[in-house]
């Protein structure tokens, strides 16, 4: 099981982007864990949705040390440069399609954590609200959470300036797409003018004109994305803390399987 979550191929590119481990200077510290049993386990509790407390004894690591390395590891930005570094490998390949991008977002009922509120989707419960955007093929680009009470719109002037420089097939790395294509929830004229003046073309659905049948030739594939995302089972539910870090290391996951084996 372990080879099937997180191949070698994986491996490769996750193990340069961990911290070392470092003995303290004093002495007496605890030998170092093997990293990839501790990713591997981390992926296990992404994938599966199970709690931090049931996971399975034959991965050999300790719940706690198990959740305090994900935690180091989300604020170290690991998965965040995992994450960039599929890009990378997508954008060499030729693999990523900026004629477009794609956002959009999706709500999740929360039991705990910050960045929560009051869902007008889910009769006032707490949760949050997944933000993705993706290039014109679904491939996630920027991932982001806020809570459920945050307008859509607020979030696609973030959203957009945090698309990542991604390396190209030839020339210098690229981080602007084509056109913006978004829904009606996007809509506001001070978007429109934003977006041009980054030469970006806005494609933002308008309000009592474009249908859902037009409009449906495009949502499509970052609806797509969302399903692939939300096929990580931790991911349909927010516990705690660092929901962030399991949706940028979802989000890399799902970008290195699009990656030509």
């Amino acid at each position: 099981m372990s080879t099937r979550l997180v191949p070698d191929a994986l491996w490769e590119i996750v193990e340069p982007l961990l911290p070392g481990f470092r003995p303290r200077p004093q002495g007496g510290s605890r030998a170092a864990l093997d990293d990839r049993a501790v990713f591997t386990a981390i992926v296990y509790v992404l994938t599966s949705g199970c709690s931090w407390r049931y996971l399975p004894p034959s991965f050999g690591v300790s719940v706690p040390t198990a959740h305090r390395r994900f935690a180091t590891w989300v604020k170290a930005g690991v998965f965040d440069e995992l994450h960039r570094q599929v890009l990378d490998r997508l954008g060499v390949g030729g693999d990523l399609d900026w004629a477009a991008a794609i956002l959009d977002a999706a709500h999740v009922r929360a039991k705990g954590g910050s960045l929560t509120g009051r869902s007008p989707v889910d009769r006032g419960k707490n949760g949050s609200k997944i933000h993705i955007l993706s290039d014109a093929d679904g491939i996630p680009l920027v991932t982001a959470v806020t809570s459920a009470n945050t307008h859509d719109s607020v979030t696609l002037q973030p959203m957009v300036t945090a698309i990542p420089a991604v390396r190209s097939r030839r020339g210098p790395r690229r981080r602007r797409p084509g056109r913006l294509r978004t829904d009606k929830g996007y809509d506001a004229a001070v978007h429109r003018r934003w977006l041009r003046a980054r030469r970006i073309v806005p494609r933002i659905a308008r309000r009592g004109v474009d249908t859902s049948e037009r409009l449906g030739r495009y949502r499509w594939k970052i609806e797509r994305t969302l399903a692939w995302l939300t096929g990580y089972r931790r991911l349909t539910i927010r516990y705690g803390e660092h929901f962030a870090g399991f949706l940028q290391l979802a989000a890399a996951l799902t970008c290195w399987k699009k990656l030509p084996k």
